[in-house]
């Protein structure tokens, strides 16, 4: 009987923004991304060799041609033949901009790997997991990572014991699918917003400040620079044709308590992917008052998370 190796990995959650491509083809960033992964929410990934690749997400079967390229890719990786059937969950909303696509290839490529009889460097994991999901390339690190722009794989900056402090209470606005994949609203922006090159540049020179915040973990600076990066993406958003809007009621809500805490003294810095939902980052001994009050603002569940680890594998039955 072939084993099932199962893997657990944890989303990666951008602070400095990548949105939009350099290379399709290779799903290469064209922005630098600075992210934390994020331990309290994971993706569960069971995988053994098979007749042919499939992917059941939550119990849907997925498209093939989504994960095409990236099978395509660990075969000639591994100089393998081998098929491979995985059965993938998620302790949180799947495709609702919570980043489920970098923590399911990043367990994805990992579990392949193993139920192969192999292993890869870290650094070849994530140059496999980008192939689905570039964020996923930050996934197979622990702690806080960093994508630079247009790289093959991402590369760890410092460990999670570096801030042991600092939450990020996700604040789960709607758990339904986004009604734009990103790869989609990528494309749209790149071709018809004219911001989008003025966000190019932007994500650039926001990267060297929040680096030296993070490393000095100076939170108020780090916070004032998450929050222009996702300002200016979302801003390249609505200028597209059609503009690409995925803000609910309750997103506003809860920047506008965001900002309420902040004058309060209270630091709570707020971020946005390709969704609705707002995370926002805070240090433990004020995250209980924070997420009373995003509850309070905009009537949502918070999910508490600190930096968490690299994906784990194990083969079931040891």
């Amino acid at each position: 009987m072939s084993p099932v190796v199962l893997c657990r990995a944890h989303p990666s959650l951008a602070l400095i923004k990548y949105w939009g491509k350099s290379d399709s083809r290779r799903n290469l960033p064209a922005t630098p991304s600075l992210a934390v992964t994020l331990a309290g929410v994971h993706t569960e990934t069971r995988v053994w060799p098979a007749d042919a690749d499939s992917v059941v997400l939550d119990g849907v079967e997925q498209s093939a041609e989504r994960y095409a390229p990236f099978f395509a890719a660990l075969r000639r990786r591994l100089a393998s033949r081998q098929c491979f059937r995985a059965e993938s969950t998620n302790s949180f909303p799947t495709a609702a901009g919570l980043a489920s696509s970098s923590s399911g290839f990043a367990a994805l490529a990992a579990a392949c790997v193993g139920a192969a009889g192999r292993e890869l460097p870290a650094r070849e994991l994530s140059a496999l997991a980008r192939l689905g999901s570039a964020s996923a390339a930050r996934s197979l690190f622990g702690g806080f990572t960093l994508l630079p722009a247009r790289a093959r794989a991402a590369r760890q900056l410092f460990p999670e014991e570096h801030w042991p402090e600092l939450r990020v209470l996700i604040a789960v606005a709607s758990g339904e699918a986004k009604p734009f994949a990103s790869r989609q609203a990528m494309e749209a922006t790149r071709r018809s917003s004219p911001f989008y090159r003025a966000w190019l540049a932007s994500a650039g020179r926001l990267l060297a400040g929040a680096m030296s915040a993070l490393e000095r973990r100076d939170l108020e600076k780090l916070g004032e620079l998450a929050r222009l990066s996702y300002s200016r993406m979302h801003a390249a958003l609505l200028a597209a044709d059609p503009p690409v809007l995925y803000w609910l009621p309750a997103t506003v809500a809860l920047i506008r308590e965001c900002a309420a805490l902040r004058r309060e003294g209270i630091g709570a810095w707020e971020t946005i992917d390709a969704g609705p939902q707002v995370k926002v980052l805070c240090l433990a001994a004020d995250a209980p008052k924070v997420a009373a009050r995003l509850q309070q603002a905009a009537g949502v569940r918070t999910i508490e998370c600190r930096p968490g680890p690299a994906p784990a594998i194990r083969v079931e039955g040891e």
